[in-house]
């Protein structure tokens, strides 16, 4: 795809772990193909995924260990069977989880590494493709697989709680060690392979369906991420190596504690020396795995709020400066061709300086109708005032409830601005006139969550911000889906009706 074409067209919103699967979160094989080609069936030309780097704390593809690296617990089993690499049996001997309709991430955790060894010890580390992968992403899979290796050899402690000689990846001791421990950081260099050669079959098939793939670039990494073990100089980080202030969300009407997200801040100076080389590197990966990539909390490129290390709440954080323009010139030249969305909404009397920015970077921006109906006829979030096409709409993200979720409890003098503005007369056409709204509006990307389109509550929400133990769990349990043919044939009409 070249960038700034006529991009106009509906998608779907579903990260890849909640794709139904036997095997406890949703993975690149069978069932992701299916969903592909539910996609063509209702005309949209675009599966937006999240980000599809490895989770830790607190299960979050926003806290990712790896700036580069893709989720091992997507690699396809049943694909690894496929090819000679496990029995069938092998996989079914394992628990996955008891509940097919939320992941299991202990279970994952505690089993998907075991079985990847299985297929390992029958894998065939000089082949050839092999060989070309690991020279090709040698720039951050070293570092990572030597990661990972520690780690685990760590009982999964944070790499601060490591014995000293391994806190520092420049340590004499870790020659030795590497030498010592090659198998099994082969092994985590052969899970990255696995997890890139399914995801470009997977992109292909997808494209020769006239489907392209958006996929979320996080925009910070977690604490315990190789990224700020091997290159804590580019973060902001305290002499006993914990984070001097980590990243949150001023209090606002939405929250009036704020969000704290815990994620080191960056040492902007530092990445300006190098000309931001590690943001280069990820944007290099972003270019293979998507066809249109997602920079997340675009505002922090502006300016960021902060709070120091161990806060609970955001309510005395700071604001720091961002790079500006010098970072999204950098982001440009490594995904030229590329189209970009920015995740910018935020408040522009708080934050002028974002939507100039945007205007700058020639990326799309971002609409959430959900944010729409206050009443106030002006608001930037109704399609009306949309001032510019170059926009991707949506009704609500991840971050957000669900349609039903968020209208349940409204009252219809509340709601009476709304179906005003839809001409409906009550909740239960709310989701329908909403997703018709989308896609009747000038927004050249309309993207719509398949818990929506579902009409499912907020049994199906993704994400509550800044809470932990209960998010990224939803899945899907059954095909198709339960779509039936008149909503099937309701969305492909209005994606024919309005050009989508």
């Amino acid at each position: 795809m070249e960038a700034r074409e006529n991009l106009r067209g509906s998608g779907i919103l579903l990260s890849i772990s909640s794709l139904p699967s036997p095997y406890g979160i949703g993975t690149l094989g069978r069932e992701a193909y299916n969903f592909v080609d539910l996609l063509g069936d209702l005309k949209q030309k675009y599966w937006q995924v999240l980000p599809v780097g490895p989770t830790i704390f607190g299960d979050s593809p926003y806290q990712p260990s790896s700036g580069c690296a893709g989720n091992i617990y997507f690699i396809d089993l049943d694909k690894l069977a496929d090819e000679g690499l496990l029995e069938r049996e092998e996989i079914l001997g394992y628990n996955w989880g008891t509940d097919q309709s939320e992941i299991d991430y202990a279970a994952l955790h505690q089993n998907r590494y075991k079985i990847l060894q299985k297929a390992f010890g029958r894998f065939d580390t000089n082949a050839q493709e092999f060989q070309d992968f690991v020279k090709k992403h040698s720039g951050w899979l070293e570092q990572y697989a030597l990661f990972m290796t520690l780690k685990t050899d760590n009982l999964d402690k944070i790499w601060s709680e490591w014995p000293s000689e391994y806190k520092n990846p420049q340590a004499v001791a870790l020659e030795k060690y590497q030498k010592k421990n090659y198998n099994t950081i082969t092994f985590w260099k052969f899970c990255q392979y696995k997890f890139f050669q399914q995801w470009e079959d997977l992109k292909n098939y997808a494209n020769s369906k006239g489907i392209y793939i958006i996929g979320d670039a996080s925009f910070y990494v977690g604490y315990d991420s190789v990224d700020v073990w091997a290159e804590r100089q580019l973060f902001m980080m305290s002499a006993n190596d914990t984070p001097e202030y980590v990243a949150a969300a001023a209090p606002d009407k939405y929250s009036e504690n704020g969000q704290v997200w815990g994620n080191p801040m960056y040492d902007w100076d530092a990445m300006k020396e190098d000309n931001f080389s590690w943001w280069r590197k990820r944007m290099r990966v972003c270019r293979e795995l998507f066809d249109i990539v997602r920079i997340d909390h675009f505002a922090g490129i502006v300016k960021a709020y902060a709070v120091p290390y161990g806060q609970d709440k955001s309510l005395s954080g700071k604001w720091f400066k961002g790079p500006g323009r010098r970072l999204v010139n950098a982001i440009n030249e490594e995904l030229e061709g590329v189209n970009v969305v920015a995740d910018d909404y935020t408040s522009a009397s708080l934050l002028p300086g974002v939507k100039k920015l945007l205007a700058k970077s020639g990326w799309m921006g971002t609409k959430v109708m959900m944010f729409a109906f206050d009443g106030d006829p002006t608001n930037e979030y109704l399609p009306h005032n949309y001032a510019d096409s170059h926009v991707v709409a949506y009704i609500g993200t991840h971050d957000n409830e669900t349609i039903v979720g968020y209208f349940s409890d409204k009252t219809d003098y509340e709601l009476a601005y709304l179906y005003e503005y839809l001409n409906i007369e009550n909740k239960s056409q709310v989701p329908n006139a909403l997703i018709r709204e989308l896609y009747h509006s000038t927004a050249e990307l309309a993207i719509v969550q398949m818990q929506d389109i579902l009409e499912l509550g907020n049994e199906a929400r993704m994400n509550y911000p800044s809470t932990v133990g209960h998010n990224w769990r939803w899945r899907m349990t059954s095909k198709p889906y339960r779509l039936d043919n008149e909503k099937i044939a309701w969305i492909r009409n209005i994606a024919v009706v309005y050009r989508r």
